[in-house]
């Protein structure tokens, strides 16, 4: 058995796929690379097929219809044999040294006598055209270097895990049931967000090993990207949120983070409709908080009334342009869009 799996969904990703994937090779034989060809038009399929040949007992190449990043990942789930699971998009790439420190931690903890449910590591945003790289790290948030549970976890305001911080255990992904939508961007909150109640044990190994490239211009994150598929993130969000409402939490630590996490997504989904500048957008912001209120009163009094909730409804336009001021500060302090 593999030790761990890694899934690149690929759409039309010719251009870049091919430095994803010569970063992973470096992990050998203990490494099970997954390349997830989406209905790609281009010679996506065509790669995959070539470094599968190339790499038979490394690398497998899947093919599907066009189904979005969220099939993509579903397909890596349900194809991985590996103990642990992870997901690199296709545009990024891993840190060579960290990779295997990473695989070397994995293989040391398998052979512990705790099975570890979720694996963390900092991630960098590389940024087109920043000189400087902002590293999304968590040593002043988590214990490093020991195996600790949710009452260990002391998120700042800001701090969340992402997708390019997590590797799961494969099995826990399958127990709990984890389905992203079809066709839906921004589905990587989702990711890391769902499973979170499952996960009973983590360990944080303060390693710089994600390489997130940020900048294209029709990269989802990119914010008139995002303006311009909005119902896309709205329907995460409220997702997100059913998921929190249908929980059974055995850890209040674990509800204050996803509370928090939440809050994050919900302004975040607030800033992009007020950006929008119309009233349709101001509309779907109103109707967003009022699903959330159907669903779970006492988690739409949480979310409207936290301190970024009430900056994202300041009345009037007034009220609106200093929500985008504050969000502008944020935005160039933490790197992010």
């Amino acid at each position: 058995m593999k030790l761990l799996s890694i899934a690149i969904p690929c759409y039309n990703s010719e251009a870049y796929m091919e430095k994803c994937i010569e970063s992973l090779l470096k992990g050998g034989e203990e490494v099970e690379i997954l390349v997830v060809n989406d209905g790609s038009s281009d010679r996506t399929a065509e790669i995959a097929d070539t470094y599968a040949e190339k790499y038979p007992t490394i690398i497998k190449a899947i093919h599907q219809e066009n189904g979005g990043h969220g099939e993509a990942v579903n397909a890596g789930i349900r194809n991985a044999t590996g103990l642990y699971f992870k997901v690199v998009d296709s545009d990024d790439w891993v840190n060579e040294e960290a990779y295997k420190q990473i695989l070397k931690k994995l293989e040391e903890l398998t052979r512990g006598p705790q099975t570890l449910d979720m694996l963390i590591s900092n991630f960098v945003y590389e940024k087109q055209g920043a000189s400087r790289k902002k590293v999304m790290q968590y040593r002043h948030c988590l214990p490093v270097n020991e195996i600790f549970g949710w009452d260990s976890v002391h998120m700042s305001k800001g701090k969340y895990l992402l997708m390019h911080s997590i590797i799961y255990r494969t099995k826990l992904l399958h127990e709990c049931g984890l389905e992203l939508p079809k066709h839906t961007f921004y589905v990587d909150n989702l990711f890391a967000f769902e499973p979170l109640p499952f996960v009973k044990n983590m360990y944080y190994l303060d390693v710089n090993f994600y390489r997130y490239f940020i900048g294209r211009d029709d990269q989802s994150v990119n914010e008139k990207v995002m303006i311009k598929r909005i119902d896309q993130q709205i329907r995460v969000n409220k997702l997100m949120a059913d998921a929190f409402h249908n929980c059974q939490f055995d850890s209040k630590h674990l509800k204050k983070y996803m509370l928090s996490y939440l809050d994050i997504i919900t302004t975040v989904s607030s800033i992009m409709l007020v950006r929008a500048g119309t009233q349709e957008a101001l509309d779907k912001k109103k109707e967003m908080l009022e699903y959330i209120r159907e669903q779970d009163l006492w988690l739409y009094h949480k979310l409207r009334y936290s301190i970024l909730g009430r900056a994202a409804n300041l009345p009037g336009r007034g009220g609106r342009k200093m929500f985008v001021a504050a969000y502008k500060v944020c935005q160039k302090f933490y790197g992010f869009n």
